[in-house]
Order: structure tokens, then sequence, then C-alpha cells
């Protein structure tokens, strides 16, 4: 993968570039400090990822996004910041941005976001192949019918996204671990719940994943606890980095205990040997309340 970093602040670029080459996450094909000079670079440079800032001067990035998106709508774009204002985060998902990535950046989840990214693309060309290929074999149907065929086979219709499982992705998001294998277990336990009357404790996790995935309910179950520890270990390293963050102070004592919390921080810092311990079901039922609010 190529991928193409764009931050006013340099070190940002190259923290960044070390964390992509050192877990061979691609290539790093160029960086600019402005949207303007990534723009012109980009009609020179083809890359697969573009991470870029939010606030750069001479051109926000929700602008960069939009106009390079419409230069090149195969590039994948991933955010930078440290905003966590709701409308802004809507609004950039809106213009073409796939991921957000918080700063201060945390190495664990700019590899979480970056392998889910490339994931994403890998399936998309996967599928672009096999269409490819399908439309050759079936040269003399009807275009239409074939595109009909092609979407009844590979990718079905989905209903609209319900409110609250907007929600449960995009808190997912702030506490770095949509890039995880569990947090799509997580959505579809916690929609479960929901679905099913919404009440706390009404069910043990062992039941909710034997409900949500009766072929190997122990593999959801350590692939949630896997997230849900994820989660944590970034909670924890934002408050280290900075203990006003928002998404730290919304989270760090309702989806987690914040004992918990302040135990990993200890972690981080080294003064402990101990990691903090999470609760599955505490963090899904809270899970669950936040997004019915």
């Amino acid at each position: 993968m190529k991928i193409y970093l764009i931050d006013d602040d340099s070190s940002v670029c190259n923290v960044l570039k070390i964390i992509i080459e050192q877990q061979k996450l691609g290539t790093v094909c160029g960086m600019a400090g402005n949207g303007l000079d990534a723009l012109e670079d980009l009609k020179y440079i083809s890359p697969d990822v573009v991470v870029a800032d939010l606030l750069m001067p001479i051109m926000d990035g929700i602008s960069f996004v939009e106009k390079a998106k419409a230069q090149n709508p195969e590039i994948c774009f991933v955010m930078l910041s440290h905003v966590t204002s709701k409308e802004l985060v809507a609004r950039a998902y809106g213009k073409g941005v796939a991921f957000f990535i918080h700063k201060p950046v945390n190495g664990v989840e700019v590899v979480q976001v970056l392998r889910n990214v490339i994931e994403n693309i890998q399936m998309r060309r996967t599928f672009n192949q096999m269409q490819t290929i399908f439309m050759k074999d079936t040269a003399m149907v009807p275009a239409a019918e074939v595109a009909g065929t092609i979407e009844n086979m590979f990718l079905p219709p989905q209903p609209e996204e319900k409110a609250h499982v907007k929600k449960l992705r995009n808190t997912l998001q702030l506490l770095g671990i949509s890039g995880e294998g569990g947090s799509a277990d997580i959505i579809a336990l916690v929609n479960y719940m929901i679905e099913e009357g919404g009440e706390p404790s009404r069910f043990t996790v062992a039941e909710l994943c034997s409900r949500c995935s009766a072929a190997n309910p122990k593999s959801m179950e350590q692939r949630v606890r896997r997230a849900v520890a994820a989660g944590l270990t970034n909670i924890a390293h934002m408050g280290v980095e900075n203990y006003s963050n928002d998404t730290f102070h919304d989270f760090a004592g309702t989806l987690y205990s914040f004992e918990q919390v302040r135990r990993e921080m200890d972690f981080i810092r080294g003064k402990t040997d101990v990691h903090g311990k999470v609760s599955i079901k505490t963090f899904l039922n809270a899970l669950m309340i936040q997004c019915m609010d």
C-alpha cells in the first residue's frame, strides 16, 4: 500500500512514517505540510491511502478531502484530529473520510485503523476483479442485469442503519477500536440487547455470545474481550497524554471503571507491572445505555 501523509507538524508525519514502516503497513510515498501542496502532489502520485490532519493552515482537512476525492475517488482518506466535535466528525464522514485517528498519535490506534483500511481496500479490489471476470463470462447478458446479479451475490442490500448502531460505531471510533476484530461483535451484542428490550444485566456475556454466535460463542467472547481491553489501553493513553481529553472524560468512568483506567495509566507510566482489568458486562451495559440516550 502507498500511503501519503499531511500534517503541518512535520514531527507527526515522521512518527506516522516510523509506525507504518516498522509495522510493515505499506510505503510512505510522500508528505506535505498543507492541503494545497498535497493536492499538487496527488496529480502525480496515486496513493492508496491519504492520512490528513483536520486543522491545517491554508486549507482545512475536510476541504482538502472534498477536493482530493473529486480528483481521485479511489483514494481512501483517514483523518488526524484532537477535535471531538460530533458535527465536525459527521461532516468529515460526509465528505469521504473513512476513519479517524486521534491526536496525540497513539501507535496502537494507528496500526489498528490502517490495517482495517488496508483490509477494506483489498476486499474492494478483490470484488472488482471478480466483477470483471464475471462481466467477461456474461458478455451477452444486459449490463444492468449483470450488475444486479453481482450485487445480489456479493453485496446484498442492507436496510438503513439504525440510529443506535450509528452511535455505537462512533463510540468505538472514539475509543480507537473500530479496527479491532471484536468491534463488529460488540455492535452485534449491544444491538441484540437493545432489540430485546434494553434492560441492563438481563443476559450474561456467555448467553449473549451464544445467542449472537451459536457456532462459536467462545471465540466471539475472546474477540470482544480483546477489543474492550484495547479500548482501556487507548483511554489510559489519552489520560496520560492529556488528562482533559474529552473522550477520556466521557468514557473513563462510564464504559470502564475509573479505578481500572487509573491502574492502566500507572502501568503505562511504569509505576506498576499490573494492567487494569476490564468487565465486558459493565462495558456492554454502559455502551447500550449510552446509545439509547
